[in-house]
């Protein structure tokens, strides 16, 4: 049958109607009425994503008149509708957020020194942490007096050997130091510590020169309780089992040992070094369990008064003196919070469990703590646990894990079932943040967590908190024993995980819109409930498909210049030194797509082929999309002959250097010298494309990145000649 014209025109006039699709949504928005609230800390959220992912106050000014913008368009809309209050809402709170963190960012934060600089100082110790499995502690220093030299607080490392006594929390030392400015990412993708230790209050950080000299004792009990108490703990247990013992109970991961803690990382069993909802809950349950099982033993307690409201009362305390002495990182203060409200719950008699409590952690988190949603802990923590209770909000997943009257094979075998889709479904939304962060997500943690969580929440941690119970009596050595040997299986079984081949999925850098839309995709079949949930696999496929098919850079070169690291055809990597530490190397086999730790078997420059080195300078030609690329870089400071130098550099297409190269070298595409990658930062080149990304954006001016003085000469650019 044919269609006539006024059957097409009514059909376009009902598909570009704006009355028809606004009374759709009004009729949507109307069905998700509960759901509606739980998008306010996104809301809030993306106002403090834009101040980071734009470079300048132009662009966050901007953001905030596109939020004004969006507040008029939202009053002109019809009154009382949901479209319009929820596009009032968005918009404020969007703007709100923008303004929250570049006001924390002015009144907080710490800016860095402008230079590297030795210095002698007196300075009073804030606080102190021990990093055995590095051998050193780490201090926060405050300068006495202060200085115009020298930032507010600084980050010192004392080598255990130059440790002397009476060094401690409150102690004034004398030292001397090489001032660093905190370090920002060595290349495109890699961690920025600069960031991170502007919003710590950190402004430097360097190593104390032997010999330091204590001026003033720490006072009497100045070591923390914290301190203190991983110290016993490691007297109980020696090595790994002991290091991970005092991280469950303290949240100090100092003592760990590398090797351990990568196992951990690539067996998927991380979070458990993590001190999150898994271990307040347990703390918490243990402590309602113990004083209302308590107070029940008395008739006349039980019958006269709420003995819930009471537990859960004591409960809050240990959650909150819990979070408190583990350090009170993001992820401890987001259970703590979500618990006390869950309390609060019961001690009203009503089940407060819910993505609404989710949505308030968020929200008190940001409030709060705005700069922690750049950072993968804030991230995997909420994103975890929104997984983990939308899954248990869903219909299939209560009638396939519901209570029922049967068997005890078949109810362990719905409990393994359980624990295992839970588990498969948190690493599947957590493995995009994962791949962003680290640039690697482990494929079997829905495995490892089938046996690694029962173990800890049944056996560890019930026999660890036993064991410090007795050990005020002196009976506590059996618990140690049971704990000794459950986490040496744990790790037993963390080495194995992560020994299997196919473990760890490795990828390079990815594309900062790409984790935007497999976030904001996640969020959208999380928060909605209606069928319109399926829309974010769009933004979720496309994203997904983006990070897997990011191409690997050809060339790394790090910020400083000095290290230059060359992808080769069949994966691996080569470096210009070949001696750089593992600290380099996992960087850049991280943004590379090998994985951290893979980077150890990366070659020297001169045993690749088409790779040339002296000792001042290396050559290397490189073959990409049918054509040969020539690269030159310097790896001594000696005076190079300037006739040689400059035909050398004519005969490039691309010149690195960690030295100030003269304006007569010339090569044909890029020359990333000490001047341009000091406006630069590192930079990933991709010759393929002809393209390269670097660390700083042109005009960045977020408070962590220092403007470089006395030079002028731009970004890398093409110089001479183009490319041929």
């Amino acid at each position: 049958m044919g269609f006539s014209l006024p059957q097409i025109d009514v059909a376009v006039h009902r598909a570009v109607d704006p009355d028809l699709w606004a009374s759709g949504l009004e009729s949507w928005l109307e069905e998700e009425r509960e759901q509606i609230g739980l998008w306010l800390p996104v809301a809030l959220g993306v106002g403090v994503v834009a101040w980071f992912a734009l470079p300048n106050q132009w662009g966050w000014i901007g953001w905030i008149a596109v939020c004004c913008g969006a507040m008029l368009l939202a009053l002109i809309l019809p009154a009382g509708g949901r479209i319009q209050r929820g596009l009032l809402a968005g918009a404020v709170l969007g703007a709100a957020g923008c303004l929250l963190i570049w006001g924390k960012a002015q009144w907080a934060g710490e800016r860095p020194i402008a230079r590297a600089a030795y210095v002698e100082m007196t300075g009073r110790v804030l606080s102190r942490q021990l990093v055995p499995a590095q051998g050193m502690e780490r201090l926060i220093i405050a300068p006495e007096p202060l200085r115009a030299d020298l930032p507010r607080r600084m980050r010192i490392n004392v080598m255990d050997k130059d440790h002397v006594s009476g060094l401690d929390r409150g102690a004034l030392i004398h030292f001397r130091s090489r001032l660093m400015p905190p370090a920002p990412p060595a290349v495109p993708g890699a961690y920025d510590f600069a960031r991170k230790a502007y919003f710590d209050g950190i402004g430097a950080t360097g190593r104390a020169l032997p010999p330091v000299a204590v001026i003033e004792s720490a006072p009497e009990g100045a070591s923390s309780f914290r301190h203190r108490l991983s110290a016993h703990i490691r007297a109980q247990l020696a090595g790994g089992s002991g290091a991970i013992a005092a991280t469950l109970a303290t949240g100090d991961t100092g003592a760990i040992p590398e090797a351990d803690a990568e196992a951990m990382r690539r067996s998927g069993l991380a979070h458990l070094l993590s001190i999150s909802g898994l271990h307040v809950s347990a703390m918490i349950g243990a402590v309602i369990l113990l004083v209302y099982r308590t107070l029940a033993l008395s008739r006349r307690l039980a019958l006269n008064l709420p003995l819930m409201a009471i537990a859960a009362g004591a409960g809050a305390l240990a959650g909150v003196g819990y979070t408190i002495l583990t350090g009170a990182e993001v992820p401890t203060i987001r259970s703590c919070v979500a618990a006390l409200l869950v309390l609060g719950g019961l001690a009203i008699g009503r089940d407060s469990i819910g993505l609404r409590l989710v949505a308030t952690g968020a929200l008190v988190v940001l409030l709060f703590w705005p700069e922690a949603l750049v950072g993968p802990s804030f991230q995997m923590s909420f994103l975890a646990v929104t997984v983990l209770v939308a899954l248990s909000e869903a219909r299939w997943y209560r009638a396939l894990t519901g209570a029922r009257d049967e068997g005890w094979a078949r109810k362990f075998l719905r409990s393994v079932g359980a624990l295992f889709i839970t588990g498969l479904a948190i690493e599947c939304a957590l493995m995009p943040v994962a791949l962003y962060h680290f640039h690697q997500a482990g494929l079997l943690g829905a495995f490892a967590n089938l046996i690694a969580i029962p173990l800890t929440t049944a056996i560890i941690m019930p026999a660890e908190a036993g064991g410090l119970l007795l050990d005020t009596i002196g009976l506590g050595a059996p618990l140690w024993w049971i704990v000794g040997h459950a986490l040496d299986a744990m790790l037993a079984l963390a080495h194995w995980t992560a020994a299997q081949p196919g473990a760890v999925l490795a990828l390079p850098s990815s594309a900062r819109w790409a984790f935007g839309a497999v976030m904001l995709g996640l969020l959208w079949i999380l928060l909605w409930r209606s069928r319109a949930r399926r829309w974010g696999m769009v933004p979720v496929v496309l994203g997904s498909l983006a990070i897997l098919w990011a191409p690997a850079p050809d060339l790394l070169v790090t910020g400083d210049g000095r290290h230059m690291a060359v992808h080769q055809p069949d994966g691996s990597m080569a470096l210009l030194r070949g001696k750089a530490g593992d600290y380099v190397r996992d960087t850049l086999g991280g943004a590379a797509g090998e994985g951290a730790g893979d980077g150890q078997d990366m070659a020297a420059l001169d045993s690749i082929p088409g790779g040339r080195c002296g000792r001042d300078l290396c050559s290397l030609t490189v073959e990409r999309s049918g054509r040969s690329w020539h690269i030159l870089a310097t790896r001594s400071r000696d005076r190079l002959p300037w006739a040689q130098f400059v035909a050398a550099c004519a005969q490039a297409d691309i010149v690195v250097s960690d030295r100030r190269l003269p304006r007569g070298c010339t090569p044909r595409w890029l020359k990333l010298d000490r001047a341009s990658l000091s406006e630069s930062g590192g930079v990933a080149i991709y010759l393929a494309r002809g393209e390269w990304t670097s660390v700083r954006q042109t005009g960045d001016a977020h408070p962590w990145v220092m403007p470089v003085r006395g030079y002028s000469g731009g970004r890398p650019r093409m110089v001479a000649r183009a490319v041929p």
